[in-house]
């Protein structure tokens, strides 16, 4: 498992997306990590990093949430600023509303800034589906599942995917850069 965790470091890919609309017309309520009963778009008019996960997760997730701290730490001021962080679970039964805070503070996420949501199993195969994550459920509990960041811009249209792990990827930065940059309209 090490040397897989150790390939998927190196051989980072990155998914282009075609963007197909916005997520936000996804009907799904998500619970975030204080009980607050959110849709999709909780984050609409701010680029959003967006990815599945499960608290549990002795390798993978973690290393998600670092990969996304680099992202923000990587971001200039300005954008670093706009960005907001959607973390929602692919195991609603053991990820509570009180376990994902206790991830949030035991991270030091800035839960201004970063929800982590739960939501119902149908919902968690629909968001699933549109963000391109694959998963499935082990007999002991665990996950199997794809770790892909996903960028949204304002509006929730995916703008890029990316695989890559454990540090900032520097094509993830130039289209959250594209996705911040005011539209400049032609004279």
């Amino acid at each position: 498992m090490k040397r897989l965790l150790f390939a998927l470091l190196l051989l980072a890919t990155v998914v282009r997306a075609d963007s197909a609309g916005s997520i936000y017309q996804l009907e799904a309520a998500l619970a975030d990590q204080s009980g607050v009963l959110r849709r999709m778009d909780v984050y609409r008019g701010h680029p959003v990093l967006v990815t599945m996960f499960y608290g549990s997760c002795p390798m993978a997730c973690p290393l998600l949430i670092d990969t996304l701290r680099a992202t923000e730490r990587a971001a200039p001021p300005g954008e670093r600023a706009q960005l907001r962080f959607l973390l929602i679970s692919i195991d609603p039964e053991r990820d509570t509303v009180a376990n994902l805070n206790a991830l949030g503070e035991s991270r030091k996420l800035d839960l201004s800034r970063w929800t982590l949501a739960r939501t119902d199993a149908a919902s968690v195969r629909k968001i699933a589906a549109v963000l391109g994550i694959q998963y499935r459920k082990l007999p002991e509990g665990g996950y199997n599942h794809s770790s892909i960041v996903t960028l949204l811009d304002a509006n929730g249209e995916i703008t890029y995917r990316s695989s890559a792990l454990g540090q900032a990827d520097p094509e993830l930065l130039t289209a959250l850069r594209r996705t911040t940059q005011p539209t400049r309209v032609a004279r």
